[in-house]
């Protein structure tokens, strides 16, 4: 019988992505290396539980679902979020920032100071620039402050980001544009909170460490991973959750693997189920407006 794994999702590490799995495994994800499992056919999805406990009745999810979580347990999850407004007490500093994914695509965020960049690498932000260093609450009213100041979202759909990925321009400094005009308009706003340090403007760009610079356009996204369904393929390059896979067989081309569609799932390698010889047997949504020039 074919051995069962959990993907945990996946983890920037000074090293590069990693995919976590039930039990502490952890797979190193190095441009290049093979990309492949399985969906057993009598495989079910199950919620992943809240705050490292459990769901309590096993809840199936739907395959579409990027969190993973029943309602309760996403409900638990985000109720103790920086993001959810309740942890009014923390005493940690925060940072915000200004994370760049693309022409037009800039949101403002925070983040705890004692995780540096890695809330920006796993959003997939392609450049970014810190704003200011105080505690949770300064933070927090400074964002809401830039975000009707400079009218700049505290999200951005990660489908929009992929669409761009593939036009990014070429330069750090061509990147670092719209980064550097928003900071300057953002230190430059009255009603900063006194206890919010403002820092300088310095542009840290994500490219080369995404694998981005001379990746080929991808074609397409994996919506979701159905009974039966695998994939193999080469990775290209990784940004945020997301595989940029070449793949072969029918569909030939890089995809777009978001590895949160893993999570609760079961997996077994591609030889272990009746679809392993094929190298895409997931549904896949094609990308329809492809930047001038690249085909």
């Amino acid at each position: 019988m074919a051995h069962v794994w959990k993907c945990t999702g996946l983890r920037w590490s000074p090293e590069g992505p990693v995919l976590m799995w039930d039990g502490g495994r952890r797979s190193g994800l190095p441009r290049g290396k093979r990309v492949g499992f399985a969906v057993p056919e009598e495989g079910v999805r199950t919620c992943v539980g809240a705050r490292g406990h459990a769901c309590p009745v096993r809840a199936v999810v739907p395959g579409r679902s990027t969190g993973a979580r029943c309602e309760e347990c996403a409900r638990l999850d985000r109720a103790h979020s920086v993001a959810a407004d309740t942890i009014a007490d923390d005493p940690r500093p925060y940072r915000v920032y200004l994370a760049w994914f693309g022409p037009g695509l800039v949101k403002v965020g925070i983040t705890g100071l004692q995780r540096g960049s890695a809330r920006l690498l796993e959003q997939g932000a392609v450049c970014f620039s810190w704003l200011g260093t105080g505690p949770l609450m300064a933070a927090r009213r400074t964002e809401e402050l830039l975000r009707a100041a400079l009218q700049v979202p505290d999200r951005i759909p990660y489908a929009e980001k992929r669409a761009v990925r593939s036009a990014l321009p070429g330069t750090e400094e061509e990147r670092a544009t719209e980064v550097r005009a928003l900071h300057a308009r953002a230190v430059a706003l009255g009603g900063w909170p006194e206890s919010l340090r403002p820092e300088p403007c310095e542009v840290i760009d994500h490219v080369e460490v995404f694998g981005l610079a001379d990746a080929p356009a991808a074609l397409g996204e994996v919506v979701e991973l159905v009974r039966g369904g695998s994939v193999s393929g080469e990775l290209v390059s990784a940004a945020g959750p997301d595989l940029h896979l070449a793949v072969a067989g029918g569909r030939r081309g890089v995809v777009v693997l978001d590895t949160r569609l893993m999570t609760g799932w079961g997996l077994v390698s591609p030889g272990a189920s009746d679809a392993g010889a094929s190298e895409l047997a997931f549904p896949v949504r094609e990308f329809t407006q492809r930047p001038e020039g690249l085909f």
